[in-house]
């Protein structure tokens, strides 16, 4: 007798988008079932059964954001971040992402893997998957082997910052020996690279001079002092064997340093954030310049074209947001001094809007190399295999974003924690419209259906080989380019 068995219908399934890799796009279904992408079908194949369709036509269908430098709840001195991880993660999925990757720096006191314990802790009410990057400060007989303890909870990547004195700061020799075991670890040693002798000479000078508030930041951390630790750090990671990976780079000329290396086969790394392709140094002429205080500075219009370019041109691997909540007050108080005030901007709901406006929809960029940066290079340089990509067996975190709607951002309708947007009153173009985390959909026309504390906090894989520039790239083939004037056509 034949088997009678009706199949077991699919979750969700996504039709009608264009589905963009970082490999390639193709138009298609895909079916999502438990959490996973169970398959992709030709887009006119017949629907299997299924309990949810989302029509995603004239829209791309990517890959859910991996955002690799989130800030959220740290305590820096005085300042706390004033945003919980259920914060956070609820305004990162209403921006595209699903992923985020937040740090464990360790307090005075702590150890690094106190830091890790503390953070997985303070972290259980995630609506997003949630990694973690270690932290040293300093070396001591024992951060060998909490090293390798870390590297058996999955955190494999190690920040260390080369600046903030009596603070976060490692010392070089400090960096040199992380390095050396994270290489056998088939860890990445993750730099804040800005020389903190030369960062103290200049605040040093612009104080003297009357220069110390937050209209002359740009001016107290030089570029002189991002280059010359990129470059010292660089040195380490050829001589151990270790992959780099330097956040928040700021200008063309360090980009150039790490694609110097990269070409001699040292595995190193950029990433920028987009702010740093979007806005320049004339924000500290504004009324409220203390808003745009973060480290490094936001550069030159020079610069910041010059950086953009090379992000275009393929030579920046990721997009990070380097998310700090912070209010308009806090930001304030030190006004004066920006030595004492809180570094950083809030940016995880609108880093993938900000920059598919400035990389695709003004800078021609393809969409395959925007989801490189923004999802899949992140997902690979942190050892996060099942994210970044839709194909079968990948996490079903899927993003259906309009690349036409035009809509402007302000603090009175984000979803972060902060009063205030660096981006006020600019529109911008690509906004998601339906998020499905985890095979759930998070945000549709209806708005936000909260999931719960469901993220989970996942492992990182040991990296031992080189990550491609970008994958898009690597393949070659036709990319898909969306330009102001044929957005609308390519898409119909």
């Amino acid at each position: 007798m034949p088997d009678q068995t009706i199949p077991t219908p699919y979750d969700l399934v996504v039709t009608g988008g264009l589905i963009v890799n970082a490999t390639g796009s193709t138009e298609g279904t895909v079916l999502i079932k438990d959490g996973r992408i169970a398959g992709i079908l030709d887009g006119d194949a017949p629907l299997p059964p299924h309990t949810r369709q989302i029509d995603a036509t004239g829209q791309l269908v990517l890959p859910g954001g991996v955002d690799p430098h989130c800030h959220v709840g740290q305590v820096l001195g005085e300042f706390s971040m004033l945003d919980s991880h259920a914060q956070a993660s609820i305004a990162a999925l209403w921006g595209g992402t699903t992923t985020i990757i937040d740090f464990a720096i360790p307090e005075p006191g702590q150890t690094p893997l106190q830091a890790v314990y503390e953070k997985r802790k303070a972290a259980q009410d995630t609506r997003t998957d949630l990694a973690l990057h270690g932290g040293v400060v300093a070396w001591d007989n024992t951060t060998r082997d909490q090293l390798l303890s870390l590297a058996e909870l999955g955190v494999l990547t190690v920040k260390m910052f080369t600046t903030y004195r009596d603070g976060v700061m490692a010392g070089f020799d400090t960096i040199e020996k992380v390095m050396e075991v994270l290489a056998g670890l088939g860890g990445v040693a993750i730099i804040h690279a800005e020389e903190n002798h030369l960062v103290e000479q200049a605040q040093n000078y612009e104080r003297e001079h009357g220069r110390g508030d937050s209209r002359h930041h740009a001016l107290t951390r030089p570029e002189a002092a991002e280059a010359a630790a990129v470059s010292r750090a660089l040195g380490l990671a050829a001589s151990t064997g270790a992959a780099v990976y330097f956040v928040h780079q700021t200008t063309p000329d360090v980009v150039d340093l790490v694609a110097d290396a990269r070409s001699k086969g040292i595995r190193a790394y950029s990433e920028t954030c987009p702010h740093y392709i979007t806005l320049d140094d004339s924000v500290y002429e504004s009324g409220r310049p203390e808003l745009f205080v973060c480290c490094p500075p936001i550069r030159s219009a020079a610069a910041m074209t010059g950086l953009r370019d090379r992000t275009i041109r393929g030579m920046v691997h990721t997009l990070g947001s380097d998310h700090c909540c912070y209010s308009s007050a806090q930001k304030e108080k030190y006004s004066h001094d920006v030595t004492s005030m809180p570094n950083g901007l809030p940016g995880v709901e609108n880093r993938m809007t900000v920059s598919f406006d400035t990389l695709v929809v003004h800078g021609g960029m393809s969409v395959e190399n925007f989801v490189a940066m923004s999802s899949t290079n992140p997902a690979i340089l942190n050892g996060l295999r099942s994210k970044g990509w839709i194909g079968p067996g990948a996490d079903a975190d899927v993003v259906i974003f309009d690349p036409t709607i035009t809509k402007v951002i302000s603090a009175k309708t984000h979803h972060m924690n902060s009063d205030y947007s660096p981006y006020e009153g600019t529109e911008f173009t690509g906004w998601p419209t339906a998020v499905i985390s985890a095979g759930r959909v998070v945000i549709d026309d209806d708005g936000f259906h909260d999931p719960g504390p469901v993220g989970r906090h996942l492992s990182s894989k040991a990296q031992l080989d080189a990550v491609p520039l970008l994958a898009a790239r690597a393949v070659g083939g036709t990319q898909t380019m969306i330009t102001g004037s044929n957005k609308e056509e390519l898409l119909a």
